[in-house]
């Protein structure tokens, strides 16, 4: 008679269910240049209102979800590495609309998978973190991707938007750091502040007669799905597998976000873009599954 280990199904069960959120984020998150170009807002009222309505949709799990967030944790907000996750993060949220508007999703999506990289940096000057080798060469690589579809964006009107993508990237990978400098600090109450602070500040600039039925349904689902349902769908699905697994998945990302663009919009990136792009996707590519199978091997 042969005893089934009953904790083998479990965790297979589980990493299926993460490997399904993960995914289902993944293609929350790449929808977000389609949301861009199927608004005809000015920019300062998308910025405005996606985020209103991310903040309120956020709101749903912080209060309900597992118990909800707890005062002291909503008072965490004002400790000083609350206060600078809400400053990054509204910083970021206005230069990501900012990205979409102004140059190509392509181009937008390329320069933020650099994001780790830039992570890896920052937590090198600021905490001394130690950079892994392959991280070293993946992040010169990817940043010598972003130089080759900046660089041809310069004259061609669309150098703004590549910056604002910069500075979106800059200051999100400030959001990966902060945690670690102050772990006690939860990330999700500093979200939600940022998302209505972002609000207050954007919609003096914006027009809310410009707003007809169709781009309020567009920004709430922008809001609700890009913002704020691919946040809890990640978070859920990272607790239930490695993660550097997570961030392989992840990867799709990057190469659908254009795809649907170009799918609906016949949106097509400059010929710079699709080299600087490979660059950047090789890069990212190899140092996830670098990751990966180091992860396997520490495992076995």
């Amino acid at each position: 008679m042969t005893i089934e280990n009953p904790a083998r199904p479990l965790a297979a069960s589980e990493h299926e269910k993460g490997v399904f959120l993960i995914a289902a984020a993944t293609l929350a998150w790449s929808a977000s240049g389609v949301y861009s170009r199927l608004l005809t807002t000015d920019v300062w009222t998308a910025i405005a209102w996606r985020s209103l309505f991310g903040g309120l949709f956020l709101l749903i799990p912080c209060l309900f979800l597992e118990g909800g967030i707890s005062r002291r944790q909503w008072r965490s907000v004002f400790h000083p590495s609350g206060l600078a996750m809400i400053a990054c993060q509204t910083f970021s949220q206005g230069c990501f609309i900012g990205a979409l508007y102004t140059t190509t999703v392509a181009n937008v999506t390329m320069i933020y998978a650099t994001t780790p990289f830039i992570a890896a940096l920052l937590g090198w000057l600021i905490l001394k973190e130690r950079i892994a080798g392959r991280t070293m060469i993946a992040g010169g690589i990817s940043l010598a991707g972003v130089a080759v579809i900046v660089a041809s964006s310069i004259g061609g009107g669309t150098g703004f938007g590549d910056l604002l993508a910069l500075g979106m990237t800059a200051s999100f990978a400030l959001v990966i750091i902060i945690p670690r400098i102050s772990p006690g600090v939860p990330s999700l109450p500093p979200t939600v502040v940022s998302a209505f602070l972002t609000l207050a500040i954007f919609a003096p600039f914006g027009s809310v007669g410009s707003l007809d039925l169709h781009n309020w349904i567009v920004l709430a689902a922008f809001g609700a799905t890009n913002f704020s349902l691919a946040l809890v769908l990640f978070l859920a699905g990272a607790k239930r597998m490695p993660p550097a697994e997570a961030a392989l998945i992840g990867t799709v990302e990057i190469v659908l976000t254009p795809f649907w663009v170009w799918l609906l919009f016949s949106e097509k990136p400059p010929v710079a873009t699709f080299f600087g792009g490979t660059i950047i996707l090789g890069a990212v590519f190899w140092h996830t599954v670098m990751d990966f199978k180091r992860g396997q091997r520490q495992r076995s």
